[in-house]
């Protein structure tokens, strides 16, 4: 493994069979009385957020903790930060504290591999802005092997926000290097510039790629982070990227339904889709604490230097 997980797109598929390899081994711990292992006692795992979040930052923090590590949480609210601090600065003030491993999110693209230069241990990062989110490929990627067996082959099908969607771009790479076939679903106005040079097929009609998908993922149209108008109305959206029951009948029997979270009820996915028993919504958040639990198992569990 690399010292640092900063892009779905650097891992070889060598290094993401790794990953979900042990996750696998890992899951069983979830199943114990005493759910800890001693690995990475002695460590320091600062989560480094400059951005909101609750199940990604959880997630890390429940995934250092069942390793024995110790934890840091930073928040840019009430934080030096939020007097004018640089990245650099707090980089440096994170170095000098000793810490082994930093889980960074924020709202510039790139921020984490700047991060990566500046301090000694390992950088996870767990979103940069609308760029990558590769631990949460991850977790999707071991959602999708445990329920259908395997990666390669599979026809994935993600539709709504691509253009924001720091999720898509990172499951488009990690799926291409697992060898599994994308196709994002979107309006024109919501596909990022250049998307034809992803190792993906685009199209612009949800109900003619249903058939012929194995997961399809729904995305949430991000509207925070739009400043123009990206399609007509909510419902016109809604009314041809919606996925609602009588468009979950059209998939093939076994195919499931994902959602990184957090959702819109109503708009991108209808409530009777989320809570159906194809809907794997609620397990991608257990399968985001094992998954992030190898990704620090594999990065800060070797002999130190």
């Amino acid at each position: 493994m690399k010292r640092d997980l900063l892009s779905a797109g650097e891992l070889s598929r060598d290094e993401a069979v790794l990953i979900l390899d042990t996750a696998e081994e890992l899951a069983g711990l979830t199943e114990r009385p005493i759910k800890k292992l001693p690995t990475l006692r002695g460590r320091t795992v600062v989560n480094l957020f400059f951005e909101d979040s609750t199940r990604t930052r959880i997630s890390f923090e429940a995934a250092a903790k069942r390793l024995s590590a110790d934890v840091l949480n930073f928040s840019a609210k009430g934080s030096s930060v939020s007097k004018g601090e640089s990245l650099k600065d707090t980089a440096l003030t994170l170095e000098a504290m000793g810490a082994d491993g930093v889980v960074i999110r924020h709202s510039a693209s790139g921020a984490p591999h700047r991060l990566a230069t500046w301090v000694r241990g390992s950088v996870i990062n767990a979103g940069d802005g609308a760029h990558e989110h590769p631990t949460q490929a991850l977790l999707d990627a071991f959602t999708m092997r445990r329920h259908l067996g395997r990666l390669e082959g599979l026809r994935v099908t993600i539709v709504g926000d691509v253009l924001h969607s720091r999720v898509a771009r990172s499951n488009v790479l990690l799926l291409s290097t697992l060898a599994a076939e994308t196709t994002l679903v979107a309006p024109p106005t919501l596909l990022p510039v250049a998307v034809e040079t992803w190792p993906c097929a685009v199209s612009y009609d949800l109900d003619s790629v249903l058939p012929k998908t194995d997961v399809v993922m729904m995305l949430r149209v991000q509207a925070e982070r739009m400043n123009a108008s990206y399609f007509p109305t909510v419902r016109e959206y809604s009314r041809r990227y919606r996925l609602d029951a009588a468009r979950m009948a059209q998939l093939p029997d076994d195919a499931i339904v994902m959602h990184p979270g957090p959702m819109n009820r109503g708009v991108e996915i209808a409530a009777e889709v989320a809570d159906s028993a194809r809907s794997t919504i609620v397990e991608q958040v257990a399968n985001g604490v094992t998954v992030r639990m190898a990704v620090l198992y594999l990065l800060l569990g070797g002999a130190k230097a």
